[in-house]
């Protein structure tokens, strides 16, 4: 009867963790927009918008479903980032500029360590800023992604040849 008790004690605990990392999920400084997707269904789109930590005149809104009452989120989503303020020299030179970029931001999507991940990549050759978002696991095949890219034509940071 001991084991039994200690096993029923071990998975209420369990539940409990799970149940504070739903909870805790759920809470976004960065919430812009909530949609639900209706009566019948515990699934939301949720809208974000994340400022480019190294580059503040960057806005990204970042799109995504979430399942309230699910243990992992769907893997789609969606971004679209655009310059807010000025871009300057100095804020470029503070950036990672190789073909793999830099990952300024991740959102966690399951108990399971599925991640959606926005990576900063730098197109040297267009001067243009690509933000790219994507989910760290295989949904049917493949990962699902999504791109925005940022100009810097007319902005402070922009190379005339």
């Amino acid at each position: 009867m001991n084991k039994q008790n200690d096993g029923i004690r071990s998975w209420l605990k369990y539940l409990g963790a799970v149940s504070v990392m739903l909870g805790l999920s759920a809470c976004s400084d960065s919430e812009v927009g909530d949609v639900s997707l209706g009566l019948f269904t515990t699934k939301d789109i949720k809208i974000d918008a994340l400022q480019d930590p190294d580059i503040p005149g960057v806005t990204c809104h970042i799109s995504s479903i979430e399942a309230n009452l699910d243990l992992s989120d769907p893997s789609d989503s969606a971004i679209a980032c655009r310059q807010t303020g000025p871009i300057t020299p100095a804020m470029l030179a503070n950036i990672d500029t190789s073909d793999s970029g830099d990952i300024i931001f991740r959102k966690s999507k399951s108990v399971f360590f599925k991640n959606m991940k926005v990576r900063r990549i730098f197109d040297a050759n267009s001067q243009t800023l690509m933000y790219l978002t994507y989910s760290t696991k295989e949904t049917s095949g493949s990962y699902k992604h999504s791109l925005s890219t940022v100009p810097l034509w007319g902005t402070q940071a922009y190379v005339s040849n």
